[in-house]
């Protein structure tokens, strides 16, 4: 069973050459945007394996010099796929540790006995499984109190220096271009101190330590304390960096983005995968630093870019804009900027269709979707109870007007994104009504006592009551069914799938696991549908829809040789996080004002997921307003390129299983 699927979609097929390059000559003209050394990998994998025979080697010369050699370790998610490396060529012989001096980067304060500690994650992921011996690893002291904390920090400073200062400091670029705990707007000469952790730290360490009681604090080594460091070796994996990666590379040294200091630094390298480096100069406009392998995609891409260079329409490109803006090469295999343009322009106006499913005694030969087989039966596969709506509510009314067989799956409950206050609304409704509807009896007040004497002392991080999961699960399911219904679902057609991994009671959910697989193979295998949609927004804050879309591929890849499953086309698509670019939209759907406002209500049909939903992030929108942004400025950019005006757009991208 494969159950990593989502890890390998690769919409772009990048060459070799511009991540990759032979030569120095030729990488040295290829990254003569980038500030710092940066080092791009194909796969998280390979840039960890580089990394970890790095520091080996380092390791080695250090120990050789000087008979020892100081590490300063952050334990930052992105940092664990080293380490694991790392352990490898220990348990391979190929490194001792005897001689290394570990000194953690950063420390939450104040440690709590079952909260989140930095050196118990890398005792876990790295120090517990090889021979350093013990007395060389040094944290900051946990019984340190705010009186004394200058002196701590002055302590650990000098603890280092005792030692001879760093030689090598081993950490990640964090989602706002964070570095150790060192927040936006930490100075070049900041040292050892405490610092208040801001919402996007504390949001993404609940996520890395699977817990719900976030420090707000933190001691850190400063940017001065890092950067004085002999060597520096950092990464970041996944799209989630692309952008801050952007900044830190290639952006301008500044104190809003912590990592951008690294420019500074001749003995810093910057190892990032793929997907972390698609922002980048030479991954995403190659045209301005090399001659390029055009494909049809990097031609749109490069279109779209122009447009919104020169202000103008695909169509009113002159070769004079593609002249100035280095994408002469164009020209020469095109032959002129009209025809360039006629291309680009008839590819985009072919993505956008008003039958999602198809539309039926029509030619198909330009349309995302077949005309045949109609109607078509359709499975729409929702990671919680609402992204279904949330990601595409249009196109859903659109496949159930145009009546095709939809089914809607919910893969799990999302009763964990259920307020107490939402749930315990019900249950006094409960306690009004019980006399009037037959169920006064001690069965029921006992539970509802329990329920409220929970609620009432329930304290950050406890496991609700299975009665109280179970009824933030229906409240859920009782808010899916009304929005089905608004948009014309059948009732038969709705399904809870319930899916294993997510019911946990906690953040923290379970590994994907065969079970989960089998549950949403039944479901395709009984409806053996003719188009699948499935969630593309592997960017979710909590992790959930990857999981989700794992299943589904897994299950596809089960079942992508029979027959009827070689007729199924499947479209990815993203809800309130992001959207897909506009080089990689295959189909755009439109949507009319009134429908619009159909999907909005539609959403507001999950009136628990609106203000009190505790997974709505930094971002202060509510989830229909982002949705609407999203599916406005798609059909904003449409526009500005030439192409008809719509009020809004929702886009897809086809999964070729694997």
């Amino acid at each position: 069973m494969k159950t990593n699927l989502s890890s390998q979609i690769k919409l772009d097929q990048i060459p070799r050459r511009y991540y990759n390059p032979d030569g120095e000559v030729e990488f040295t003209a290829i990254t003569r945007e980038e500030k710092v050394y940066t080092r791009i990998f194909e796969t998280m994998n390979s840039g960890s394996e580089y990394l970890a025979e790095k520091i080996v080697k380092y390791i080695k010369r250090s120990v050789a010099e000087k008979g020892k050699c100081v590490l300063a370790l952050g334990a930052g998610m992105n940092t664990h796929s080293v380490y694991a490396e790392l352990i490898k060529l220990y348990n391979e012989q190929q490194i001792s540790f005897k001689k290394v001096v570990v000194f953690s980067i950063g420390e939450f304060f104040p440690l709590e006995p079952n909260g989140p500690c930095t050196l118990n994650l890398l005792k876990e992921v790295f120090l517990n499984h090889v021979d350093i011996l013990p007395e060389n690893i040094h944290t900051f002291d946990p019984a340190v109190t705010k009186e004394d904390m200058y002196e701590c920090c002055k302590s650990y400073e000098r603890a280092i220096e005792s030692q001879g200062g760093i030689d090598i400091c081993v950490c990640e670029i964090g989602a706002a271009g964070t570095l150790a705990f060192n927040e936006p707007g930490s100075p070049a000469t900041s040292l050892c101190r405490l610092v208040l952790l801001g919402s996007e730290a504390r949001h993404k360490i609940a996520g890395d330590y699977k817990c719900e009681n976030v420090p707000t604090t933190a001691i850190t080594l400063g940017i001065h304390n890092i950067l004085s460091s002999r060597r520096i070796m950092t990464m970041a994996w996944g799209e989630n960096s692309a952008a801050i990666i952007k900044k830190t590379v290639e952006g301008a040294v500044d104190p809003s983005v912590p990592a951008s200091f690294l420019q500074g630094h001749p003995q810093t390298k910057v190892v990032i995968d793929l997907p972390a480096a698609e922002d980048l100069t030479r991954i995403s406009q190659p045209w301005l630093v090399t001659s390029c392998d055009w494909n049809d995609k990097l031609i749109r891409r490069a279109i779209v870019w122009l447009c919104q260079m020169t202000g103008k329409p695909i169509l009113k490109l002159t070769d004079k804009d593609y002249n100035d803006y280095g994408l002469g090469e164009l020209l020469a295999l095109f032959g002129s900027a009209y025809n360039v343009n006629i291309k680009i322009f008839n590819d985009l106006q072919h993505t956008i269709t008003g039958w999602p499913g198809g539309k039926p005694n029509a030619d198909d030969t330009y349309r995302p979707e077949r005309a045949n087989p109609y109607p078509k039966r359709v499975i729409v596969f929702s990671p919680h109870p609402d992204d279904d709506v949330i990601s595409m509510g249009g196109t859903l009314k659109r496949l159930v007007d145009q009546k095709h067989d939809v089914h809607v799956a919910y893969e799990t409950s999302g009763n964990i994104a259920v307020g107490d206050e939402d749930m315990i609304r019900y249950v006094m409704l409960m306690d009004q009504i019980a006399d009037q509807f037959g169920f006064d009896n001690d069965e029921f007040h006992e539970k509802s006592r329990q329920i409220h004497e929970f609620i009432e002392s329930k304290a950050s991080g406890d496991i609700d009551l299975p009665e109280i999961r179970f009824l933030k699960t229906m409240i859920r399911r009782g808010e899916a069914r009304i929005a089905c219904n608004y948009i014309g679902v059948k009732k038969d057609h709705v399904h809870f799938l319930n899916l294993p991994f997510y019911e946990t009671g906690t953040i923290k959910k379970g590994d994907l696991t065969e079970a989960d697989v089998n549950i949403v193979k039944k479901l395709i295998e009984d409806v053996k549908p003719h188009q699948i949609f499935v969630a593309g927004d592997l960017a979710d804050p909590h992790g959930t829809h990857r999981v989700c879309t794992d299943a589904v591929l897994a299950a596809i890849d089960e079942l992508k040789d029979e027959p009827w499953m070689k007729e199924c086309r499947i479209w990815m698509y993203r809800g309130a996080w992001a959207e897909w670019e506009i080089d990689h939209i295959e189909m755009a759907v439109p949507i009319s004002p009134e429908e619009l406002r159909f999907k909005r209500n539609s959403i507001l049909k999950h009136q628990s997921q609106m203000e009190n939903a505790p997974f709505l992030g930094d971002d202060d929108r509510l989830f229909w307003q982002r949705a609407e942004d999203r599916n406005r400025a798609t059909a904003q950019l449409y526009e500005s390129l030439g192409l008809a005006s719509y009020e809004a757009m929702e886009a897809f991208v086809q999964y070729h299983p694997i």
